[in-house]
Order: C-alpha cells, then structure tokens, then sequence
C-alpha cells in the first residue's frame, strides 16, 4: 500500500472511533432517559430514550465498519457504562465509595488499552 492510501486508511479508522465514542456518548444518555422516564411512564423522558438509542446504535455501526465487532461493542459499552455511572453519581447521588471508583478507572484504563493496542 502505498503512502496514500495508508493515510486515507489511518484517516478513516479515526473517524470511526470519533464515531465510536459518540455512540458511547449517546448511549449514555439513553441510559439516562431510560432512569427518567420512570418504566416510559413520562413522555419525553422516553421519547429522549428512544431518540437517544437510535442515534446511538447508528453510530455504532458506522463505527464497525472497520472497528472489530468485539472491541467496538466493549468500548461502546465501556463509555457508557462509565458515563452512566458519572450520571448516577453526580445526579441520582449513588454511591461513591473506593471499590466502585476504582473499578470505574479500571473500565477506563481498559477503553484506553483496546484503542490504543488496536490494530484497526
């Protein structure tokens, strides 16, 4: 391959974790809309739930077109579940003690370790 296209090839596998990460990023505030919908008892809450989920599913996929299926799905759910638990902590006050706070860093340390160890 020639220098060309190793950079049109490097240019679009950053473009899919940039698409990665905003699924992940939608996918947190579908979990969060989920929370404020109250089992979709609350209209908008759940039409945000729903909007949120398709957004976050399509780029998703954009994101696996040329991200593997299993490293794109753990960091997508990485993303979310760590971001969701932000949510959880800052506005629906879970708890923060030492244990969870340091499993959430490990879940971050471990997005970090499958972008940076990815071959794609």
């Amino acid at each position: 391959m020639d220098a060309i296209g190793r950079e049109i090839k490097s240019r679009v596998l950053n473009m899919s974790w940039i698409l990665l990460v905003i699924a992940g990023i939608f996918e947190i505030g579908f979990t969060t809309f989920l929370k404020f919908s109250d089992s979709f008892t609350k209209p908008w809450p759940s039409i945000g739930f729903f909007i949120c989920g398709m957004i976050s599913f399509y780029f998703l996929t954009l994101g696996m077109k040329t991200i593997p299926l299993g490293t794109a799905y753990a960091v997508w759910t990485g993303i979310g579940a760590f971001g969701t638990s932000i949510v959880g902590i800052y506005i629906f006050k879970d708890p923060t003690d030492f244990p969870r706070l340091f499993f959430l860093a490990l879940l971050i340390v471990s997005i970090i370790g499958l972008k940076l160890f990815s071959k794609h």
